[in-house]
């Protein structure tokens, strides 16, 4: 299952104001933002993630999600056996929510591809 989707975007503000305003009828609104960012979604559930292109691997990033921290840690180890590129360990990312636990990798195209645990699990 998804977790969410991310995308790169030549003008995050330009994005925003349009997201902002098409995705309002929806019940989607910006619910999570940081510099470089806005992720959108429903109450409680930011699931559209725009950021600013950057010097990123792709315009892409998919996030799927793990039923434990177990997961995510073999899903990075099987991803980097399959051929992939680490672009971050299994690990803690509290800035996003505080039981975050996911691993990013580059997949053969280069898109950033993500497994990530939001389980309260030590």
């Amino acid at each position: 299952m998804f977790d969410h989707l991310g995308f790169a975007v030549r003008d995050l503000a330009a994005t925003r104001a349009f997201y902002t305003a098409a995705l309002a009828p929806l019940r989607y609104a910006v619910r999570f933002e940081q510099p470089g960012l806005a992720a959108f979604g429903p109450p409680g559930r930011p699931c559209l993630w725009f950021y600013d292109k950057g010097d990123g691997p792709s315009g892409v990033h998919i996030a799927l999600e793990a039923e434990t921290r177990a997961q995510v840690d073999a899903f990075h180890t099987a991803a980097l056996a399959a051929g992939g590129k680490d672009n971050g360990a299994p690990g803690l990312r509290p800035h996003y929510r505080p039981h975050y636990y996911g691993a990013f990798v580059i997949d053969p195209d280069g898109h950033n591809l993500e497994a990530v645990c939001r389980a309260a699990e030590a």
